[in-house]
């Protein structure tokens, strides 16, 4: 079965405007398999294969003559030195687009490797798991707590009948001998997935370095590089705060947030609809899904750099979304019938903004029908965002 991605008409426009397209994306989020049915016509070749990644990293002028274009390369970071002849090739026929179709899972290192050798020739998009959007539109029983639990990666929706606790474990003990070796110089691969549960424990907060190191016991310096390993690989997203000169003492540190619900539910130890229910961190999940909601709708806007949180020493609104200056302003509550006490701090920050920049403000939450709470203030189900 396939699942239409939301992404697909960007990639269509953008393989017939430029010579070269780049999908980046955590590993199985369906990259490849998107590329493929898109562009069937296309030959393939992947850089997993140790062979044909090391004859793209040593000899990449015989490599293109054997995959001349249209084609796509999958896993093209395994082959740094094969950029500088990429561009060569794109210069000698410029006016053909759509000529290299690049798959990585590796986002820091591709994106560097594009930015050095295919700037001006090359459009990069992103893609994650699925949103809750493309599981309804594909699956429209989907109930949302079975969505959370079992996160977003195509594969497990496609196929119902595959385990999800042995696809998570599968996944992490692939994602911990390939992507981490690969992306840092881990002494130890214990060490790294005890901090990779650690960041789950500390999903939809704010993110301490300090902290970390000192429950894992490795030195600050190393928990800095593991988490821009973990950002790099696609397993987490850090969220900025929103501030401005009339809004004083802000916090500036980052929040932390597991980039698909799935896994996060998983290195919790949560693998049903009812354990999800029961979990004390449920309201956490539940933030951190909102989040993976609002990323998608942003993406679809073509809105880059839009989505912040706002807090100070005391109150903390979970999403702002700033669009040309205006505020919308949303809070994420596990919740079926949310109070007017939940409206609060919406209301403060408004307060404290000014009212004039606040283009609305919403409580996202498990209603399955938009109400108003009060004043201005929406419950808003997570399918109307």
């Amino acid at each position: 079965m396939w699942i239409p991605r939301d992404i697909e008409p960007r990639l269509l426009r953008s393989a017939r405007s430029r010579p070269v397209v780049v999908l980046t994306g955590a590993r199985q989020t369906g990259k490849t398999s998107t590329f493929r049915r898109l562009f069937p016509n296309h030959q393939f070749v992947s850089l997993d294969l140790p062979t044909e990644a090391e004859q793209a990293e040593k000899e990449p002028q015989s490599f293109l003559r054997r995959h001349s274009p249209p084609v796509i390369i999958d896993e093209v970071q395994y082959a740094p030195g094969l950029f500088r002849y990429l561009k060569s090739a794109v210069d000698a026929s410029r006016t053909r687009n759509g000529q290299f179709l690049l798959t990585g899972s590796q986002k820091f290192t591709l994106i560097k490797s594009v930015s050095d050798s295919l700037a001006g020739r090359a459009d990069v998009a992103e893609l994650e798991t699925l949103s809750f959007r493309e599981i309804l539109a594909a699956l429209p029983r989907t109930v949302l707590e079975a969505a959370i639990v079992r996160g977003g990666f195509p594969e497990l929706h496609a196929n119902p009948d595959i385990d999800g606790t042995a696809f998570y474990n599968s996944y992490l003990a692939t994602y911990l001998e390939r992507d981490v070796r690969s992306l840092a110089n881990v002494g130890s691969l214990r060490d790294f997935e005890r901090f990779l549960r650690a960041c789950a424990l500390r999903s939809a907060n704010l993110l301490n370095k300090a902290d970390l190191a000192r429950d894992i016991g490795i030195a600050p310096s190393t928990a800095n590089h593991w988490m821009s390993t973990l950002e790099a690989s696609g397993q987490i997203v850090l969220l900025e705060p929103w501030f401005s000169n009339r809004t004083k003492s802000i916090v500036k540190s980052p929040k932390l947030y597991l980039a698909d619900t799935g896994l996060l539910c998983a290195l919790l130890n949560i693998r049903s609809e009812e354990a999800l229910r029961q979990a004390p961190g449920a309201g956490a999940i539940w933030e951190t899904f909102v989040f993976a909601q609002l990323r998608e709708r942003e993406r679809r806007a073509g809105r880059m750099g839009s989505l912040f949180f706002w807090r100070d020493r005391s109150r903390e609104v979970d999403f702002v979304v700033d669009i040309g200056g205006r505020l919308e302003l949303f809070e994420a509550k596990w919740t079926e019938v949310p109070a007017a006490g939940d409206a609060v701090n919406l209301d403060f920050v408004r307060n404290v903004i000014g009212k004039s920049r606040i283009a609305s403000g919403a409580i996202i939450c498990r209603t399955s029908n938009s109400f108003p709470i009060a004043d201005g203030v929406r419950a808003l189900p997570v399918t109307e965002l």
